[in-house]
């Protein structure tokens, strides 16, 4: 162990810097002279020669892919090309189509950069700022001013931000598990080398920055790990999945259609010409894409404005799934404050004497944690004592400890920590111990001990000397984001490194169902399906280990669960990794909010419904509004085939199917998609909106090729080929009202305003003169009409009995 001893420059841990002379001391106590890190020059000069570390910070796509993501796809080179062709040879009415995916277009880009500006903004606020050592000052600066050379400093829970070698080591215990795979912690010295990537768990230190950039071992991980992306969802996989079905069918389709309309018929050159990209064009779901980014780019600003950064856009989607959520007890249920409530002396101690030896306690680590700051605050630093070896708490051993020269020439040595860790099953103390635990209360053992710190047998014999109480502070919002899970179908387990029996207590205090029946981790079975099996039977649990919270977290994952894992200290980092979803409070230690997807900057428990809620919201409405996408490209692909077979004509120009797509599916696919939605995501997404549009398109198509063949029986004349369009669109516009009325229930006073503003929509198209121009439609006669009205009503008919048929054959 490290001798600590005071330091003239302001506390803090002690050791020499490799290649900077030590001061060692002739008498005892040793004074060590902390190294005073880089001067202004030198720091200038490594500027100069470009040692800095200029990792970019974690950010958003920038502005050119944001433009080029949404600008240069597949669909839109095709649409691009129909579109310059339309322009040769037809009217502007035939190209609105092109018109349209510019808009679209467009929208998608604003909305990202509006994204993309909230994101860099909160991630400026959420950037740690490591604490680098400048001529003898501490200071915390950005991670990209850091030059090589520097001094930085550690304490638990600090990542460490470029590699260097260890300069000062007080009991320092660093996890390189993100970057080897290894749990343990690995104790670190004087001389050894520390990596990026890797975070302390235990004690503090100081190292020296020795590579920089994109030299040090985890930038280039890092730096693609932190970015912003649209990708790996199973909503994105899925859409691209039915992306690339519908390529394989479009291809020789419009194939066909080509040949069809240029080759067999022989009409006019420019009307078969129309004709043909007219049924080409519809095919395309181009909109769906489109409309998925723009959602998730609203979801990430409507989460920013909550202070609450998505590092991983894909989280948003991940959490709507999420049907278990892990929460750690401190930090998430309370506030990271406590206060010392009485102190009970045992085995006839002197007061004076525990407040002593608790105030040295607390003055002898130069970081303590939220246990100890309650101590700190409520006993002063005993000036007369010197500590000379400590131990820092560790979650997996659950007790720290310091070595004291008294100042009266007794020596003693101490620990603090968890009473039924300390203490031997059965002692009477633990009897008061529970009973305290049980009213919610947080119960530290002080003990003496007969051993060195650094022994394994460090906690055999030590006497119980007093019971530290605490209380700790609830969360105001707590218990009203309990039952918002509790009424969401999402189980809520506590799982906290603290007594089974207070953490039980303070969930009772929150309304959590299942409190009364706590689980000690320690008989938890080692058996990845035993140990599942009781994590869903119960919902509070205490005294679990660092390990086995990662553990907890694969066993649930092995029962189906999609879990979140909520957490803000060093303990909860390998859960947080593993789980689907982690979620970091923004006061939490760095390495929490470096594996964690979402960050709660404003450190409100109360932010996770908000989360939930876009995530449901955005994953929900896009899987309804794909099914009115996806029914289109179904029912255009089976008309062109008609078409084909049938050799005629197609029925309809590109500004017929612009019309119906922008009332059926553009405008209320908008609305629909930022529409609130608390249902929680499901699974195998492509199969839940394909067993709808597959039959929503087949219907749709047989219906309006009904009505073509049948027009075509009955208009003769010049004329004949506009009338019989025009009742083709009819019909397969109330189809399409149809499916858009079924895609839009359960209906609420603005969804059926929306339905029929859609339909008023197309009543002025018909009864408005140059509308009826404009869009080429004119309904001719009575018969006809009513018959395509008739037609249409038919389908409707079919496509409830159909979709009601596919719900219980093909249940979601």
């Amino acid at each position: 162990m490290t001798q600590r001893a005071k330091i003239d420059t302001g506390g803090g841990t002690t050791g020499d810097t490799p290649g900077t002379p030590g001061t060692p001391a002739e008498t005892e106590p040793p004074v060590v002279h902390r190294p005073a890190g880089l001067t202004a020059a030198e720091v200038a000069e490594r500027v100069a020669r470009g040692e800095v570390n200029d990792v970019p910070v974690r950010s958003s796509r920038s502005t050119a892919d944001i433009v080029r993501a949404n600008v240069l796809t597949r669909f839109n080179a095709i649409i691009g090309v129909l579109w310059v062709i339309m322009l040769i040879v037809a009217p502007i009415q035939d190209s609105l189509f092109g018109f349209v995916i510019v808009a679209n277009t467009g929208i998608g880009i604003i909305q990202e950069l509006r994204a993309k500006k909230t994101l860099d903004g909160l991630a400026v606020i959420g950037e740690a700022k490591p604490t680098v050592r400048r001529d003898g000052r501490a200071a915390g600066i950005s991670t990209s001013e850091i030059v090589l050379g520097d001094l930085i400093e550690l304490g638990p829970g600090d990542k460490v931000v470029v590699d260097g070698v260890v300069a000062e080591a007080d009991s320092m215990e660093i996890d390189e598990s993100l970057l080897t795979g290894e749990a343990d912690p690995v104790v670190k010295r004087p001389g050894d080398p520390v990596m990026s990537g890797s975070f302390v768990v235990a004690g503090g230190g100081a190292f020296t920055a020795t590579k920089v950039g994109r030299e040090a071992y985890a930038a280039q991980l890092a730096e693609e790990a932190s970015r912003f992306t649209l990708v790996h969802s199973e909503l994105r996989s899925g859409i691209s999945t039915i992306l690339k079905y519908v390529t394989w069918m479009m291809v020789p389709t419009a194939i066909g259609l080509i040949i069809s309309q240029l080759v067999v018929k022989d009409t006019d050159l420019k009307n078969s010409i129309a004709r043909t990209v007219g049924g080409i064009v519809p095919m395309i779901p181009e909109g769906l894409v489109l409309l998925t980014s723009v959602a998730f780019a609203i979801g990430v600003i409507r989460l920013g404005r909550k202070q609450c950064l998505v590092q991983e856009l894909p989280a948003i989607e991940g959490l709507a799934r999420v049907d278990v959520v892990c929460l750690d007890k401190t930090g998430t249920l309370t506030e990271g404050g406590m206060d010392v409530t009485e102190v009970r002396l045992l085995n006839g101690s002197d007061e004076g004497y525990v407040r002593k030896v608790l105030g040295a306690l607390g003055e002898s680590d130069p970081r303590p944690n939220a246990s100890l700051q309650a101590i700190v605050d409520a006993y002063p630093e005993t000036e007369e004592w010197r500590c000379t070896e400590s131990l820092p708490f560790s979650s997996a051993r659950k007790y720290s400890g310091a070595a004291f020269s008294e100042g009266d020439g007794e020596d003693s040595t101490w620990l603090l920590g968890a009473p039924d860790v300390l203490l031997p099953a059965g002692d009477p103390a633990l009897a008061e111990v529970d009973r305290l635990n049980e009213e919610g209360l947080r119960v530290l053992l002080l003990a003496r001990t007969v051993h060195e710190l650094d022994s394994p047998d460090v906690a055999e014999d030590a006497l119980a000397t007093a019971l530290v109480v605490l209380e700790q502070r609830l969360r105001p919002d707590a218990g009203d984001t309990l039952a918002y899970f509790a009424d969401q179908n999402v189980a809520a387990k506590v799982i906290s490194g603290d007594n089974a029996v207070s953490v039980g207590a303070v969930a009772g205090k929150l309304g959590l169902p299942g409190a009364d029946h706590t689980v000690d981790a320690r008989t938890l079975p080692a058996d990845r399906e035993e140990m599942a099996q009781v994590l869903d039977e119960n919902a509070v649990f205490g005294r679990v280990t660092p390990q086995q919270k990662r553990d907890m977290v694969a066993a649930l994952q092995s029962h189906g669960h999609t879990v979140a894992m909520t957490g803000d200290g060093v303990n909860d980092v390998l859960a947080l990794k593993d789980a689907d979803i982690g979620v970091s409070m923004g006061s939490g230690s760095e390495a929490t909010r470096a594996v964690a997807q979402i960050v709660l900057l404003n450190n409100s428990f109360a932010t996770l419904p908000s989360v939930v809620a876009e995530g449901r919201r955005v994953i929900g409405n896009i899987t309804r509004v794909a099914t009115l996408f996806l029914t289109k490209t179904v029912y255009s692909v089976l008309l062109a085939l008609l078409v084909v077979v049938s050799q005629i004509e197609y029925p309809f120009l590109p500004r017929h199917l612009t019309l119906l797509s922008t009332l059926t599916i553009g405008v209320p696919a908008f609305f629909l998609a930022l529409a609130p939605n608390k249902e929680r995501a499901k699974p195998h997404f492509v199969r839940r909106v394909m067993r709808y549009a597959i039959p929503g398109g087949v219907v749709a198509a047989a219906a309006t090729f009904t009505t073509y063949l049948l027009a075509r029986h009955h208009y003769t004349g010049a004329d004949a080929l506009g009338a019989e369009t025009s009742a083709a669109t009819l019909t397969l516009f109330l189809v399409s009202m149809w499916v858009l009325a079924i895609i839009a229930r359960p209906y609420t006073l603005w969804r059926l305003v929306l339905v029929a503003a859609m339909g008023g929509a197309f009543l002025l198209v018909l009864v408005v003169p140059w509308l009826q121009d404009f869009f080429a439609l004119k309904l001719v006669g009575t018969t006809m009409p009513w018959t395509a009205v008739a037609v249409a009503a038919a389908g409707a008919a079919v496509l409830e009995v159909a979709w009601r048929w596919v719900d219980r054959r093909f249940p979601a």
